[in-house]
Protein backbone atom coordinates (compact mmCIF):
# COMPACT_ATOMS: atom_id res chain seq x y z
CA UNK A 1 0.00 0.00 0.00
CA UNK A 2 1.39 3.47 -1.05
CA UNK A 3 1.54 5.75 1.88
CA UNK A 4 2.64 8.69 -0.09
CA UNK A 5 -0.21 11.46 0.16
CA UNK A 6 -1.63 12.05 -3.73
CA UNK A 7 -5.11 13.53 -4.85
CA UNK A 8 -6.44 17.03 -5.20
CA UNK A 9 -6.18 17.74 -1.70
CA UNK A 10 -2.32 16.77 -1.03
CA UNK A 11 -0.91 18.89 1.40
CA UNK A 12 -3.93 19.79 3.12
CA UNK A 13 -3.81 19.67 7.00
CA UNK A 14 -6.75 18.88 8.97
CA UNK A 15 -6.93 18.35 12.39
CA UNK A 16 -9.76 16.19 13.79
CA UNK A 17 -11.63 16.56 16.85
CA UNK A 18 -14.59 14.79 16.79
CA UNK A 19 -15.57 11.48 17.10
CA UNK A 20 -18.40 8.73 16.26
CA UNK A 21 -19.60 9.51 12.54
CA UNK A 22 -20.48 13.06 11.62
CA UNK A 23 -16.86 14.76 12.13
CA UNK A 24 -14.33 12.16 11.21
CA UNK A 25 -17.02 10.97 8.42
CA UNK A 26 -16.24 14.62 6.79
CA UNK A 27 -12.24 13.62 7.62
CA UNK A 28 -12.45 10.74 6.16
CA UNK A 29 -13.95 12.09 2.50
CA UNK A 30 -11.13 14.74 2.53
CA UNK A 31 -8.39 11.59 3.86
CA UNK A 32 -9.66 9.66 1.10
CA UNK A 33 -8.04 12.60 -1.65
CA UNK A 34 -5.00 13.28 0.13
CA UNK A 35 -5.78 15.19 3.24
CA UNK A 36 -3.13 15.30 5.87
CA UNK A 37 -6.20 14.11 9.42
CA UNK A 38 -4.44 14.28 12.85
CA UNK A 39 -7.39 12.01 14.65
CA UNK A 40 -6.93 13.46 18.24
CA UNK A 41 -8.66 11.09 20.69
CA UNK A 42 -8.94 10.35 24.44
CA UNK A 43 -6.41 8.38 25.71
CA UNK A 44 -7.26 5.03 27.09
CA UNK A 45 -10.57 4.82 25.48
CA UNK A 46 -10.08 6.67 21.96
CA UNK A 47 -13.02 7.40 19.41
CA UNK A 48 -16.06 4.83 21.05
CA UNK A 49 -16.57 4.10 16.91
CA UNK A 50 -13.66 1.65 18.07
CA UNK A 51 -15.93 -0.42 19.83
CA UNK A 52 -19.31 -0.08 17.93
CA UNK A 53 -20.94 -2.95 16.25
CA UNK A 54 -18.56 -6.15 14.96
CA UNK A 55 -15.35 -6.55 16.63
CA UNK A 56 -12.41 -8.51 14.99
CA UNK A 57 -9.15 -8.31 17.31
CA UNK A 58 -10.31 -5.53 19.54
CA UNK A 59 -11.45 -3.24 16.83
CA UNK A 60 -14.88 -2.54 15.32
CA UNK A 61 -13.99 -3.05 11.93
CA UNK A 62 -16.19 -0.13 11.06
CA UNK A 63 -13.04 1.52 12.07
CA UNK A 64 -11.24 0.75 9.30
CA UNK A 65 -13.48 2.82 7.06
CA UNK A 66 -14.35 6.05 9.10
CA UNK A 67 -10.88 6.06 10.17
CA UNK A 68 -8.54 5.15 7.05
CA UNK A 69 -5.53 7.93 6.00
CA UNK A 70 -6.05 9.10 9.20
CA UNK A 71 -2.60 9.37 12.26
CA UNK A 72 -4.23 9.11 15.42
CA UNK A 73 -2.50 11.26 18.53
CA UNK A 74 -3.87 10.32 22.13
CA UNK A 75 -4.85 13.48 23.58
CA UNK A 76 -6.55 14.40 26.85
CA UNK A 77 -8.33 17.43 26.05
CA UNK A 78 -9.10 18.33 29.35
CA UNK A 79 -6.12 19.12 30.32
CA UNK A 80 -4.20 22.72 29.70
CA UNK A 81 -0.80 21.13 28.32
CA UNK A 82 -3.12 19.06 25.82
CA UNK A 83 -5.37 22.44 25.10
CA UNK A 84 -1.87 23.82 24.13
CA UNK A 85 -0.95 20.99 21.90
CA UNK A 86 -3.97 21.65 19.81
CA UNK A 87 -3.18 25.49 19.43
CA UNK A 88 -0.03 24.91 18.43
CA UNK A 89 -1.43 22.26 15.58
CA UNK A 90 -3.89 24.82 14.92
CA UNK A 91 -0.99 27.38 14.17
CA UNK A 92 0.09 25.64 11.30
CA UNK A 93 -3.24 23.72 9.93
CA UNK A 94 -5.46 24.49 7.07
CA UNK A 95 -8.99 22.69 8.66
CA UNK A 96 -10.14 21.91 12.18
CA UNK A 97 -13.44 19.49 12.35
CA UNK A 98 -15.01 19.08 14.96
CA UNK A 99 -18.29 17.81 16.31
CA UNK A 100 -18.59 18.02 20.54
CA UNK A 101 -21.86 19.68 22.35
CA UNK A 102 -22.09 23.63 21.91
CA UNK A 103 -19.51 25.49 24.05
CA UNK A 104 -17.40 22.33 24.57
CA UNK A 105 -14.35 23.75 22.66
CA UNK A 106 -15.07 27.40 24.33
CA UNK A 107 -14.38 26.09 27.54
CA UNK A 108 -11.68 24.11 26.89
CA UNK A 109 -10.28 27.38 25.03
CA UNK A 110 -9.92 26.17 21.65
CA UNK A 111 -13.64 28.46 20.12
CA UNK A 112 -12.96 30.12 16.74
CA UNK A 113 -12.16 33.52 18.61
CA UNK A 114 -9.04 31.69 20.37
CA UNK A 115 -7.99 29.75 17.19
CA UNK A 116 -8.63 32.26 14.29
CA UNK A 117 -6.38 34.95 16.33
CA UNK A 118 -3.85 31.72 16.80
CA UNK A 119 -4.40 31.44 12.61
CA UNK A 120 -6.24 33.95 10.99
CA UNK A 121 -6.35 31.39 7.85
CA UNK A 122 -7.98 28.25 9.65
CA UNK A 123 -11.05 26.73 8.44
CA UNK A 124 -13.08 25.27 11.36
CA UNK A 125 -16.31 23.27 10.84
CA UNK A 126 -18.68 22.75 13.62
CA UNK A 127 -20.98 20.14 13.59
CA UNK A 128 -23.72 19.68 15.97
CA UNK A 129 -27.38 18.03 16.59
CA UNK A 130 -28.69 22.00 16.57
CA UNK A 131 -26.31 24.84 15.26
CA UNK A 132 -23.97 26.52 17.24
CA UNK A 133 -26.52 29.42 17.67
CA UNK A 134 -30.88 29.28 18.57
CA UNK A 135 -32.56 27.71 21.23
CA UNK A 136 -32.01 24.19 20.75
CA UNK A 137 -28.37 24.83 20.35
CA UNK A 138 -27.56 23.01 24.08
CA UNK A 139 -29.86 19.90 23.54
CA UNK A 140 -27.85 17.10 23.07
CA UNK A 141 -28.48 15.64 19.49
CA UNK A 142 -27.50 12.83 17.85
CA UNK A 143 -28.65 11.67 13.89
CA UNK A 144 -31.57 9.80 14.59
CA UNK A 145 -33.44 13.01 16.51
CA UNK A 146 -32.04 15.18 13.31
CA UNK A 147 -33.71 12.66 10.81
CA UNK A 148 -37.09 13.09 13.12
CA UNK A 149 -36.81 16.99 13.39
CA UNK A 150 -35.35 17.20 10.09
CA UNK A 151 -38.77 15.64 8.62
CA UNK A 152 -37.43 12.17 6.92
CA UNK A 153 -38.44 10.00 9.95
CA UNK A 154 -41.92 11.12 9.53
CA UNK A 155 -41.87 9.84 5.84
CA UNK A 156 -40.34 6.43 5.98
CA UNK A 157 -43.35 3.98 7.00
CA UNK A 158 -46.17 2.54 5.55
CA UNK A 159 -48.99 4.66 5.86
CA UNK A 160 -50.79 3.98 9.26
CA UNK A 161 -47.65 2.64 10.57
CA UNK A 162 -45.27 3.52 13.03
CA UNK A 163 -42.29 5.03 11.22
CA UNK A 164 -38.93 3.63 10.92
CA UNK A 165 -35.43 4.60 10.82
CA UNK A 166 -33.19 4.58 7.74
CA UNK A 167 -30.78 1.07 8.31
CA UNK A 168 -27.53 3.37 8.76
CA UNK A 169 -26.65 6.82 10.49
CA UNK A 170 -27.80 8.91 7.17
CA UNK A 171 -28.13 12.35 8.91
CA UNK A 172 -25.17 11.81 10.32
CA UNK A 173 -23.56 11.26 6.78
CA UNK A 174 -25.49 13.87 5.44
CA UNK A 175 -23.93 16.34 8.01
CA UNK A 176 -20.23 15.22 7.17
CA UNK A 177 -20.77 15.80 3.22
CA UNK A 178 -22.76 19.27 3.90
CA UNK A 179 -19.94 20.29 6.30
CA UNK A 180 -17.35 18.91 3.31
CA UNK A 181 -18.60 21.31 0.82
CA UNK A 182 -18.64 24.32 3.31
CA UNK A 183 -14.74 23.55 3.77
CA UNK A 184 -14.13 23.30 0.20
CA UNK A 185 -15.97 26.60 -0.84
CA UNK A 186 -13.95 28.32 2.82
CA UNK A 187 -10.91 26.80 1.22
CA UNK A 188 -11.55 28.36 -2.16
CA UNK A 189 -12.80 31.63 -0.50
CA UNK A 190 -9.47 31.81 1.09
CA UNK A 191 -7.42 31.87 -2.07
CA UNK A 192 -9.00 35.21 -2.23
CA UNK A 193 -9.25 36.87 0.80
CA UNK A 194 -6.44 35.12 2.52
CA UNK A 195 -8.93 34.22 5.56
CA UNK A 196 -10.44 31.58 7.09
CA UNK A 197 -14.21 31.02 8.77
CA UNK A 198 -16.67 28.94 10.80
CA UNK A 199 -18.68 26.66 8.75
CA UNK A 200 -21.91 26.02 11.02
CA UNK A 201 -23.59 22.80 10.75
CA UNK A 202 -26.69 20.93 12.21
CA UNK A 203 -27.51 17.88 11.25
CA UNK A 204 -30.86 18.30 11.59
CA UNK A 205 -30.41 21.16 9.05
CA UNK A 206 -28.73 18.90 6.53
CA UNK A 207 -31.51 16.32 6.53
CA UNK A 208 -33.65 19.46 6.16
CA UNK A 209 -31.59 20.60 2.88
CA UNK A 210 -33.01 16.69 1.17
CA UNK A 211 -36.34 17.52 1.84
CA UNK A 212 -37.29 18.48 -1.71
CA UNK A 213 -40.68 20.30 -1.89
CA UNK A 214 -41.75 19.38 1.67
CA UNK A 215 -42.03 22.47 2.82
CA UNK A 216 -43.16 25.00 -0.34
CA UNK A 217 -45.95 22.51 -0.73
CA UNK A 218 -47.09 23.09 2.57
CA UNK A 219 -47.19 26.92 2.27
CA UNK A 220 -48.59 27.41 -0.72
CA UNK A 221 -51.30 24.37 -0.19
CA UNK A 222 -51.49 23.41 3.09
CA UNK A 223 -50.25 19.92 2.23
CA UNK A 224 -48.23 17.58 5.00
CA UNK A 225 -47.07 14.99 3.38
CA UNK A 226 -47.84 11.77 4.54
CA UNK A 227 -45.92 8.24 4.48
CA UNK A 228 -46.44 6.48 1.61
CA UNK A 229 -44.50 2.93 1.87
CA UNK A 230 -42.36 2.31 -1.30
CA UNK A 231 -44.06 5.11 -3.49
CA UNK A 232 -43.44 8.39 -4.05
CA UNK A 233 -46.06 10.50 -3.86
CA UNK A 234 -46.92 12.96 -6.16
CA UNK A 235 -44.71 11.02 -8.86
CA UNK A 236 -46.22 8.19 -11.14
CA UNK A 237 -45.12 5.28 -11.47
CA UNK A 238 -42.57 4.64 -9.11
CA UNK A 239 -42.95 1.82 -6.37
CA UNK A 240 -41.69 -1.52 -5.47
CA UNK A 241 -44.08 -4.45 -6.80
CA UNK A 242 -44.17 -8.22 -5.45
CA UNK A 243 -43.04 -10.83 -8.04
CA UNK A 244 -44.23 -14.06 -8.37
CA UNK A 245 -40.95 -15.48 -6.12
CA UNK A 246 -41.65 -13.63 -3.85
CA UNK A 247 -39.22 -10.65 -4.16
CA UNK A 248 -39.58 -7.15 -5.34
CA UNK A 249 -38.99 -5.10 -8.31
CA UNK A 250 -38.09 -1.27 -8.21
CA UNK A 251 -39.80 0.33 -10.93
CA UNK A 252 -39.73 4.20 -11.83
CA UNK A 253 -41.83 4.59 -15.16
CA UNK A 254 -42.50 8.22 -14.50
CA UNK A 255 -40.82 10.04 -17.37
CA UNK A 256 -43.19 10.91 -20.13
CA UNK A 257 -42.19 8.53 -22.79
CA UNK A 258 -40.40 5.76 -19.88
CA UNK A 259 -44.21 5.24 -18.61
CA UNK A 260 -45.00 4.13 -22.46
CA UNK A 261 -42.25 1.82 -23.13
CA UNK A 262 -43.56 0.57 -19.67
CA UNK A 263 -47.16 -0.02 -20.68
CA UNK A 264 -46.09 -1.44 -23.75
CA UNK A 265 -43.48 -4.35 -21.85
CA UNK A 266 -46.44 -5.09 -19.63
CA UNK A 267 -49.07 -5.21 -22.71
CA UNK A 268 -51.43 -2.32 -21.41
CA UNK A 269 -50.40 0.14 -24.43
CA UNK A 270 -54.41 0.95 -23.85
CA UNK A 271 -52.50 2.53 -20.50
CA UNK A 272 -49.99 3.60 -22.53
CA UNK A 273 -51.87 5.93 -25.56
CA UNK A 274 -54.34 7.22 -23.20
CA UNK A 275 -53.97 10.81 -23.74
CA UNK A 276 -55.11 11.46 -19.90
CA UNK A 277 -51.91 9.52 -19.03
CA UNK A 278 -49.60 11.23 -21.05
CA UNK A 279 -48.14 13.49 -18.02
CA UNK A 280 -47.29 13.20 -14.49
CA UNK A 281 -50.43 15.12 -13.41
CA UNK A 282 -52.75 12.46 -15.20
CA UNK A 283 -50.79 9.41 -13.96
CA UNK A 284 -51.26 11.06 -10.17
CA UNK A 285 -54.88 11.25 -10.58
CA UNK A 286 -55.01 7.31 -11.51
CA UNK A 287 -51.88 6.18 -9.33
CA UNK A 288 -53.36 2.96 -8.01
CA UNK A 289 -55.02 1.72 -11.36
CA UNK A 290 -51.36 1.69 -13.11
CA UNK A 291 -49.93 0.43 -10.19
CA UNK A 292 -52.35 -2.87 -10.29
CA UNK A 293 -51.89 -2.76 -13.95
CA UNK A 294 -48.14 -3.08 -13.10
CA UNK A 295 -48.34 -5.46 -9.79
CA UNK A 296 -50.60 -7.71 -11.88
CA UNK A 297 -47.77 -7.98 -14.46
CA UNK A 298 -44.92 -8.66 -11.86
CA UNK A 299 -46.69 -11.22 -9.65
CA UNK A 300 -46.84 -13.47 -13.30
CA UNK A 301 -42.94 -13.35 -13.48
CA UNK A 302 -40.08 -14.00 -11.43
CA UNK A 303 -37.66 -10.56 -10.31
CA UNK A 304 -35.05 -11.78 -13.06
CA UNK A 305 -37.57 -11.48 -15.41
CA UNK A 306 -38.97 -8.68 -14.54
CA UNK A 307 -35.58 -6.69 -15.09
CA UNK A 308 -34.66 -8.64 -18.19
CA UNK A 309 -37.89 -7.29 -19.40
CA UNK A 310 -37.53 -4.20 -18.51
CA UNK A 311 -34.05 -3.42 -19.34
CA UNK A 312 -35.16 -4.39 -22.73
CA UNK A 313 -37.40 -1.66 -22.80
CA UNK A 314 -35.24 0.48 -21.37
CA UNK A 315 -36.99 1.73 -18.10
CA UNK A 316 -35.35 2.22 -14.99
CA UNK A 317 -35.75 -0.55 -12.73
CA UNK A 318 -33.86 -2.70 -10.03
CA UNK A 319 -33.84 -5.23 -7.02
CA UNK A 320 -33.40 -4.62 -3.54
CA UNK A 321 -30.01 -5.57 -2.87
CA UNK A 322 -28.29 -7.26 0.30
CA UNK A 323 -24.67 -6.62 0.91
CA UNK A 324 -24.63 -10.38 -0.20
CA UNK A 325 -25.76 -9.06 -3.36
CA UNK A 326 -23.46 -5.86 -3.00
CA UNK A 327 -20.33 -7.64 -2.37
CA UNK A 328 -20.83 -10.12 -5.64
CA UNK A 329 -21.79 -7.57 -8.12
CA UNK A 330 -19.64 -7.12 -10.79
CA UNK A 331 -20.86 -3.53 -11.33
CA UNK A 332 -19.72 -2.90 -7.80
CA UNK A 333 -16.52 -4.64 -8.69
CA UNK A 334 -15.47 -3.20 -11.96
CA UNK A 335 -15.76 0.34 -10.98
CA UNK A 336 -13.44 -0.36 -8.00
CA UNK A 337 -15.92 0.33 -5.08
CA UNK A 338 -15.45 -3.11 -3.47
CA UNK A 339 -12.01 -2.43 -1.91
CA UNK A 340 -9.59 -4.25 0.70
CA UNK A 341 -7.07 -3.94 3.91
CA UNK A 342 -5.10 -6.53 5.45
CA UNK A 343 -5.20 -6.44 9.19
CA UNK A 344 -3.20 -6.61 11.77
CA UNK A 345 -3.86 -10.52 11.73
CA UNK A 346 -3.90 -11.43 8.48
CA UNK A 347 -7.68 -11.27 7.68
CA UNK A 348 -8.22 -9.58 4.25
CA UNK A 349 -11.18 -7.04 5.14
CA UNK A 350 -13.45 -6.45 2.74
CA UNK A 351 -14.49 -2.31 2.72
CA UNK A 352 -15.96 0.63 0.32
CA UNK A 353 -13.85 2.13 -2.39
CA UNK A 354 -13.34 5.79 -2.83
CA UNK A 355 -16.30 8.01 -3.95
CA UNK A 356 -16.31 10.20 -6.18
CA UNK A 357 -14.72 9.29 -8.65
CA UNK A 358 -12.04 12.12 -10.42
CA UNK A 359 -10.23 11.42 -13.58
CA UNK A 360 -6.91 12.76 -13.25
CA UNK A 361 -6.38 13.20 -9.75
CA UNK A 362 -8.31 10.32 -7.70
CA UNK A 363 -8.81 9.70 -4.03
CA UNK A 364 -6.66 6.27 -2.74
CA UNK A 365 -6.82 4.62 0.38
CA UNK A 366 -3.19 4.79 1.65
CA UNK A 367 -3.16 3.42 4.73
CA UNK A 368 -5.12 1.80 7.16
CA UNK A 369 -6.98 2.76 10.21
CA UNK A 370 -4.40 3.61 13.03
CA UNK A 371 -3.76 1.40 16.44
CA UNK A 372 -5.08 4.46 19.12
CA UNK A 373 -2.49 6.84 20.13
CA UNK A 374 -0.09 5.17 17.03
CA UNK A 375 1.20 8.38 16.05
CA UNK A 376 1.08 10.27 19.21
CA UNK A 377 5.33 10.45 19.41
CA UNK A 378 5.77 11.71 15.69
CA UNK A 379 3.35 14.39 15.66
CA UNK A 380 4.68 15.78 18.68
CA UNK A 381 8.13 15.73 17.76
CA UNK A 382 6.62 17.39 14.35
CA UNK A 383 5.42 20.41 16.45
CA UNK A 384 8.57 20.50 18.72
CA UNK A 385 8.46 18.71 21.91
CA UNK A 386 11.10 17.57 23.07
CA UNK A 387 11.27 13.84 24.26
CA UNK A 388 11.51 14.89 27.56
CA UNK A 389 8.14 16.82 27.44
CA UNK A 390 6.74 14.16 25.50
CA UNK A 391 7.75 11.66 28.68
CA UNK A 392 6.42 13.97 30.97
CA UNK A 393 2.89 13.99 29.35
CA UNK A 394 3.28 10.65 29.06
CA UNK A 395 3.40 9.83 32.56
CA UNK A 396 0.70 12.24 33.57
CA UNK A 397 -1.82 10.91 31.12
CA UNK A 398 -2.10 13.61 28.88
CA UNK A 399 -0.84 12.01 26.10
CA UNK A 400 -0.78 8.21 25.05
CA UNK A 401 0.46 5.83 22.06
Amino acid sequence: MDTQATGPLAGLKVIELGQLIAGPFAAKTLADFGAEIIKIEPPGTGDPLRQWRLIRDGTSVWWQVQSRNKRSLALDLREPPAQDIVRRLAREADVLIENFRPGAMEGWGLGPEALLAINPRLVMLRVSGFGQTGPYRDKPGFGVVAEAMGGLRHLTAEPGRVPVRVGVSIGDTLAALHGVIGILMALRERERSGLGQVIDVALYEAVFNCMESLLPEHSAFGVVREPAGSALPGIAPSNAYRCADGGYALIAGNGDSIFRRLMTAIGRDDLGQDPALAGNAGRVARVAEIDAAIGSWAAQRSVTEVLAALDAAAVPAGRIYTVADIAADPHYQARGMIDSVTLADGFPLAVPGVVPKLSRTPGSHRRNAPALGQDSDAVLREIGLTEAQISTLRERGIVAG
